[in-house]
């Protein structure tokens, strides 16, 4: 099954909008005051994601089927970009439960009515994909091995963002003899799993990505996913994810620099010795500011449009064309949005004096938190796609393993002096 939601005319989804804000915008609010003391004093936000799950929040994509009354994407996406406006951690730290929510979807159903119902409990999943080296790319060194007839998990992950707030991470393994690579369910709460929180980035420090290490889990059978190079839209909605905290921190950035500047005034004897407020040159720059993050806004947008286009029943795309939709829409957001916000982020300093360098302001923080987002996923590659995809009709590849490259062969012989 997919996740379907039904929407009729611009109007009446702009109205439901309306009202899912209206829900969880005083959640955010409780969220946002605590944003920057939380940042500064390293405090992991368990409380605020409470709060979100006792709102509903990240019950948002559960299917009808399964009681849940599903939002869109492009709905979703808008209100985890208000969400990073309160504060980015948490949006993106939620980032693997929406996920795995849309890889239950496209389960058999009997793993959809062992999982769907623990998303209704207001269950949290999180992540534990990638190894910091080590493993070949499209395999993992974290293994699952049958002994007794029980499987065990072992292994060790980093970047495992949002798995300390989780009750289940999603660990992908590999098995011998088994073609691919499979996913793991293993409660965060089991004797054997151990998260933490030791997230070295200068960026995105409260999301609790760390370590992650699992000794000799024992995990169901029917817990265990196949894990393939995916055609559905789901690796495109992982990374719209990203996109969508980093609109998040360009509002904030919006947001604080015209705070900035309607409250200063001290000026400068080199302008026109008039508050900065009805200082046209200043106006003009919070201008340009402020369009360049709509216009992130509004490709990220679009680009959650595709991923509903890409699942409309009413347009009945096959597999090939539904992949294509979100995923070719998704790699061209993510080749604009990064510049924009991370312009938006450094020229917010730009709207007053260096009194805006202050670490008590911790402005800093906007563009420290868009440059690790900005980070996840090289800009050039996903160019690249696009391009070839333009030029020669070739299929864009969603991003689905990170490893050590392959040795070349040939280069490698010629290094050490052996034949070419």
């Amino acid at each position: 099954m997919s996740i379907t939601v039904t929407e009729s005319g611009t109007a009446s989804q702009e109205a439901r909008y309306a009202a899912l804000a209206e829900r969880f915008r005083p959640v955010f609010a409780r969220i946002a005051a605590g944003a920057l003391e939380r940042e500064q004093q390293r405090v992991l936000p368990h409380e605020q994601v409470r709060w979100l799950k006792e709102a509903g929040f990240t019950t948002l994509r559960l299917p009808a089927d399964f009681g849940g009354d599903p939002v869109s994407h492009e709905h979703l996406f808008r209100l985890l970009i208000e969400l990073a406006e309160a504060d980015s951690n948490v949006s993106h730290l939620l980032r693997s439960h929406f996920s795995f929510v849309e890889t239950i979807a496209l389960q058999p159903h009997a793993f959809q009515q062992r999982w769907f119902p623990r998303v209704a409990a207001g269950e949290i999943f999180g992540n534990a994909a990638t190894e910091r080296g080590g493993n070949a790319l499209g395999s993992t060194q974290t293994k699952l091995r049958l002994v007794d007839g029980r499987w065990l998990l072992e292994g060790e992950k980093y970047y495992t963002t949002g798995s300390i707030f989780a009750d289940w991470v999603v660990v992908m393994a590999s098995t011998e003899g088994v073609e691919g690579r499979q996913y793991a369910l293993v409660r965060t709460d089991d004797a054997r799993v151990r998260i933490l929180d030791d997230w070295d980035g200068f960026g995105q420090p409260r999301t609790g990505t760390g370590t992650a290490l699992f000794d000799d889990v024992e995990v169901a059978a029917e817990d265990i996913i196949a894990r393939k190079v995916s055609s559905t839209p789901e690796p495109a909605f992982f990374q719209l994810c990203l996109l969508a905290v980093l609109v998040g921190i360009g509002r904030a950035a919006l947001r604080d620099a015209a705070g900035l500047v309607r409250h200063r005034t001290r000026t400068f004897n080199t302008g026109q010795g008039q508050l900065f407020r009805d200082d046209p040159l200043i106006q003009e720059h919070v201008g340009l500011l402020a369009a360049k993050v709509y216009a992130a806004e509004a490709v990220v947008t679009a680009a959650a449009r595709d991923l509903d286009a890409a699942v409309d029943p009413q347009l009945g795309l096959d597999a090939e064309a539904a992949f294509l939709r979100a995923e070719l829409g998704v790699q061209q957001a993510h080749v604009t949005v990064p510049s924009l916000v991370l312009a938006a982020t450094g020229e917010l300093f730009d709207v007053t004096g260096a009194s805006a360098t202050s670490r008590g302001k911790g402005l800093d923080r906007h563009w420290r938190n868009a440059r690790t987002v900005a980070t996840h996923n090289p800009v050039a590659f996903k160019a690249r796609s696009v391009g070839d995809f333009q030029i020669n009709g070739t299929m864009p590849t969603g991003l689905n393993s990170i490893g050590e490259a392959p040795a070349l062969a040939g280069r490698d012989a010629g290094l050490h002096g052996g034949a070419a």
